[in-house]
């Protein structure tokens, strides 16, 4: 059985609905994969052990649209991974819903997936830019978005700092925004702040994919796809591989799963930093 990502390289349940919930209808997901190969993934209940949704908007999801819900529940476990950066409507993430709107949807989220430890929420990335000649940063948001988070019931909350891509810088300085990449001294500095942060909210805080903030105390290591976790939280705790993803990056901690998405579906949340495909 395999483990399905829904999807780092674009929403597809902020944006694709019909798309997903017509190819889980169908037990097979034609992917367009980064090379350009095409081929296709079997989802078929049986053959799925976890479906795994990322995304900045779950209200497709919560609201049935195309059915998403339902085709879903055919599913034995659903595991969210909910970005909110408290960055949403603003420059940096023009088409992301607002920090307040997104959280809104937690309760309901949790509900849906069965257990808030199947719902993380990933505060990633910390953006540092210039604007006006003044330094601003959403780092001093984190503390509304743990609040949020464990006032829910959620137990994980993931960070990590940008890492911009030539194309992310180029995107950024098209649009007017001087982006900032802060020391690593200053990075870990931040994450020390944001682990007491988490810590006081009785949070476990995660960073994705940069390992030197291990160093942090209260900072952990992320898989923010964990099949040893999928395996614990499933129905029959059936198990899933624990194998390293090596198609992710090298300090990523991701687990081996078969990612739907496509980059050719370009994603409206047009945030500044991404490295897939904004659609503008």
């Amino acid at each position: 059985m395999k483990v399905i990502s829904a999807s780092r390289r674009t929403d597809l349940t902020a944006f694709y609905p019909e798309w997903l919930a017509a190819s889980c209808r169908a037990g097979r997901a034609r992917v367009l994969g980064p090379s350009g190969r095409v081929w296709d993934v079997d989802l078929r209940p049986e053959a799925v052990h976890s479906f795994v949704l990322w995304s900045k908007n779950f209200s497709n999801l919560l609201e049935n649209v195309h059915g998403l819900s339902e085709a879903l529940r055919r599913y034995e476990q659903i595991y969210a991974l909910f970005t909110v950066t408290g960055l949403g409507g603003t420059a940096i993430e023009p088409g992301a819903p607002a920090s307040e709107e997104a959280l809104a949807q937690l309760p309901a989220l949790i509900a849906s997936v069965g257990d808030p430890r199947r719902v993380s929420v990933r505060f990633d990335p910390v953006v540092y830019w210039n604007e006006s000649g003044r330094r601003q940063t959403n780092l001093e948001l984190f503390e509304g978005v743990a609040e949020a988070a464990a006032r829910a019931g959620v137990i994980d909350i993931r960070m990590s700092f940008a890492q911009w891509s030539g194309k992310a810088v180029r995107r950024a300085r098209a649009r007017g925004i001087e982006i900032e990449d802060p020391s690593e001294d200053e990075k870990i500095e931040a994450a020390a702040r944001l682990a007491e942060t988490a810590a006081r909210r009785g949070l476990r805080l995660w960073a994705c994919a940069q390992e030197f903030l291990s160093r942090v105390p209260g900072v952990r290591p992320s898989a923010c796809l964990d099949g040893g976790l999928l395996a614990e939280l499933h129905p029959r705790r059936l198990p899933a591989s624990t194998s390293k993803d090596r198609t992710q990056r090298p300090e990523c901690g991701c687990t081996v799963s078969s990612d739907i998405g496509s980059y050719a579906q370009a994603c409206p949340h047009a945030c500044v930093y991404c490295y897939a495909n904004p659609s503008k």
